[in-house]
């Protein structure tokens, strides 16, 4: 696997899971926990995360198969998911949409904070386009950066601020919008040329 394909397998699934943009409402969500109980959720909601993400993977073609999908319906399918996300990320703070009102732990940390419908439809695409060799190295990668910038979310906030962290993930929801688009051309594009 070249650094080409490293790349643009991992920038996808990085904007999709988009951990800067969800950095503050992870540290709303352990607002007055300790250091060690913050550590044990972060190893919690990751491998949860990392659980789900794999068995999607593997799991993900077959269940398509099996239902008569396509890989181009999907891929229009979760572009349009995708663009919907995306632009619901833009016009509205990412903390109404991300914050289901529940208790701390697998759910919502887990899922959908960390590995949410963008990212398994992201996952799913990735795999079919290049391979899982360089998918699976992508998010082995983007979930070694998860646990980095979440053990650290408090340092984090101070340098870039609240504001920073905040037009990141706007930043972050232009990128996966223009993404979805792609994936919407691509999907529509190979459904023309085997007619």
């Amino acid at each position: 696997m070249d650094i080409n394909s490293f790349l643009l397998t991992f920038i996808p699934l990085f904007v999709a899971i988009d951990i800067i943009g969800t950095t503050p409402i992870f540290l709303g969500f352990t607002e007055g926990v300790s250091n060690f109980q913050r550590k044990k959720l972060i190893l919690e909601a990751c491998l949860t995360a990392f659980i789900v993400a794999v068995a999607f993977l593997f799991a993900g073609k077959a269940v398509l198969r099996f239902l008569g999908i396509t890989i181009n319906d999907f891929r229009i399918a979760g572009g349009l998911v995708l663009l919907i996300l995306s632009i619901n990320d833009i016009l509205s703070s990412s903390e109404n949409r991300r914050n289901p009102h529940t208790n701390i732990g697998i759910v919502p940390l887990g899922i959908p904070l960390i590995m949410g419908p963008a990212a398994l439809t992201t996952i799913l695409i990735l795999v079919d386009k290049y391979g899982y060799i360089s998918t699976i190295i992508s998010m082995l990668a983007n979930f070694t950066i998860i646990v980095l910038i979440l053990s650290n979310a408090k340092w984090m906030t101070k340098v870039i601020g609240d504001g920073g962290a905040k037009a990141f993930a706007k930043i972050a929801s232009l990128f996966l919008a223009a993404y979805a688009v792609m994936m919407i051309r691509e999907g529509i594009t190979i459904i023309i040329d085997t007619l």
